[in-house]
């Protein structure tokens, strides 16, 4: 449809010659223009007008490693909920390091979905950490799917969108370092978020920085890595915050609690000190929420299962309006 709609203004050029040639040529050219605009508008299947918006879209950046992915949340658990096709959603994310295999949205805004599986390096090989992306062939989702659910219904939120970039099985030393060697998840973090603006904002959209969702910890609970977490989270979080230009971005911040352990047992005491190590950020910086993720389901002993992951999106949804009541000034700014 859109080749013979490029064609029209070519065909009523070329039955006029002479002295109006070069308007007309003028005229093609912004007409050619104005319907490549559209063409790769409807393609994406999201934003077919690119107009300007007076009202800006607040934005939520999700992070971090594989129960920000939703490694084992399966896509068929997910109840449909037609308030996903108003959510504009850019992903990357799967194993690390953030390389040609992860599962994206085609660098493009799509709408809220679960995420495919991506094209996963093979055979998968858990020394080498590449885990297939997903659990399931099918791909996964993870908690920005009843996060952005429930803001939209529990608030006056109108419109929202969400970046989100996580890599299973990732620590803060060799993944996301701002600092030193590595880093990077967080380096890639950072020019998905980046190349994402600029393409809403070249489509007419202006995004309004609201919070950033960080659901990560469990590949640090380790002898070496569990007592510097509480330091290298605090700086990967002021870093972003500066290369963001957001000095007040609200930080909320999770962990699977009882990784590690048998399901039903209680948590070891790395996780405990990993645990630890966030509620004392939380207490540490003002703009940092604690939320705990004790009693969702799981999949196994590193994993929310499909039940567990929508549990934990409604809690940090929760959370964040909680915060927003509390911080009215922060909310409005």
């Amino acid at each position: 449809m859109w080749e013979r709609l490029l064609r029209i203004p070519l065909v009523v050029a070329s039955q006029y010659a002479g002295k109006y040639r070069k308007y007309l040529t003028r005229s093609v050219h912004f007409a050619t223009f104005g319907v490549l605009l559209l063409a790769s508008g409807c393609q994406s299947g999201v934003l077919p007008q690119f107009v300007h918006h007076a009202e800006p879209i607040d934005l939520i950046f999700v992070a971090g490693q594989s129960n920000a992915v939703g490694f084992d949340a399966r896509p068929k658990e997910l109840p449909p909920s037609p308030v996903d096709k108003e959510v504009l959603f850019w992903w990357r994310c799967g194993d690390p390091i953030p390389d040609a295999h992860d599962s994206t949205s085609g660098g493009k805004w799509t709408h809220l979905q679960p995420q495919h599986l991506g094209n996963p390096m093979q055979p998968a090989n858990w020394r080498t950490r590449q885990h297939g992306n997903f659990g399931s062939q099918n791909g996964g989702f993870g908690p920005e799917v009843t996060l952005a659910r429930t803001l939209l219904d529990k608030s006056t939120t109108k419109r929202l969108a969400i970046i989100k970039t996580a890599w299973s099985d990732t620590g803060m030393r060799r993944d996301w370092n701002v600092s030193g060697p590595g880093g990077e998840c967080y380096k890639t973090m950072v020019s998905e978020v980046r190349a994402a603006i600029a393409a809403a904002k070249l489509q007419g959209y202006e995004l309004h920085p609201r919070a950033m969702i960080w659901v990560q910890g469990e590949t640090d609970a380790n002898p070496e890595d569990a007592p510097r977490y509480l330091d290298a989270l605090n700086a990967m979080f002021k870093t972003f915050r500066k290369e963001m230009g957001t000095p007040e971005l609200p930080i909320f911040i999770g962990v699977n609690t009882v990784y590690g352990s048998p399901v039903g047992q209680p948590a070891s005491d790395l996780m405990r000190q990993i645990v630890s190590a966030q509620k004392a950020l939380a207490q540490r910086d003002s703009l940092v929420v604690y939320v705990d993720t004790s009693g969702a389901t799981v999949m196994n002993p590193a994993h929310f299962d499909a039940n567990g992951t929508m549990d934990v999106g409604r809690r940090y949804a929760k959370a964040l309006l909680e915060f927003e009541r509390a911080h009215p000034k922060i909310a409005l700014r």
